[in-house]
């Protein structure tokens, strides 16, 4: 990995942690020694992009990544257009709706909505969703041209409980079955008693850029259930392509067909 890519994992890391941090603790979980953890850390404070406080001598998030941000959603405003579409379905589904995004190889998840009910499915913003052991990662592996789908069940695949789905060739059948009903569902993939249902935001040339998801606890959805959380999903997601890219939305083109390019 390049001294640029060292320094940008180092910040993703920090960004990930809900507690503010030494040197030491910042070293040993971005497996770099001391001097050079120390060297980052100086030179990402100098433009802004973490801060230490002065007395504890701690560092945490700084406010550059905050206004790069807020520029980017100003020019691209996809969360502002997504957010009234993920509060409607959270309100329509009574469980608990996430809107993931995809950056730098990785979908992450961007907003949360809540639904008013004390037993319900924790998601935080900024978790990273993996392809194949999540309703979002499977919605959108099935929308990626063929080769994409190839370089990513070529990948380690993490079992995160007893049924995440591991075999590339099972998880190659459940993205043809996302593919041709339009959304994707992830029975305890990444969590036990989770069940998910998602759709994918797609851009006006097919591909997708993202994903609605509706996750639910096991206990209480019914395949009756989770079959209309996705048809809900779907909704959602088309709503969010048609206003974010407005007339240029792609129609006509298959799922399978893309998929096979």
């Amino acid at each position: 990995m390049s001294t640029i890519g060292k320094a940008l994992s180092l910040l993703d890391t920090l960004s990930r942690l809900d507690k503010e941090v030494g040197l030491t603790d910042i070293a040993r979980l971005c497996s770099l020694d001391k001097a050079t953890a120390r060297r980052f850390l100086v030179e990402l404070e100098k433009h802004g992009f973490i801060e230490q406080d002065p007395d504890s001598r701690r560092y945490r998030i700084g406010s550059a990544p905050v206004r790069l941000a807020r520029i980017r959603e100003a020019r691209y405003p996809f969360l502002r257009v997504a957010v009234p579409f993920i509060k409607t379905l959270a309100e329509a589904s009574s469980e608990t709706v996430h809107l993931s995004e995809f950056s730098g190889g990785r979908l992450s998840t961007i907003h949360v909505e809540d639904p008013p009910r004390a037993h319900r499915i924790i998601v935080d913003v900024g978790s990273i969703l993996p392809f194949h052991a999540t309703a979002s990662g499977l919605a959108f592996l099935a929308f990626c041209p063929s080769k994409e789908i190839d370089a990513a069940l070529q990948k380690p695949l993490e079992k995160f409980t007893d049924h995440t789905v591991v075999d590339p060739k099972l998880i190659r059948g459940l993205l043809d079955e996302t593919a041709a009903r339009g959304f994707s569902i992830s029975h305890q993939g990444l969590e036990a008693g989770v069940i998910s249902a998602a759709a994918p935001v797609r851009a006006p040339d097919g591909r997708p850029v993202g994903c609605v998801a509706i996750a639910a606890p096991l206990s209480r959805t019914t395949k009756t259930a989770i079959h209309e959380f996705g048809a809900q999903a779907i909704t959602a997601a088309n709503g969010i392509s048609e206003k974010y890219y407005g007339s240029e939305r792609l129609t006509g083109t298959s799922p399978k067909t893309r998929r096979r390019e």
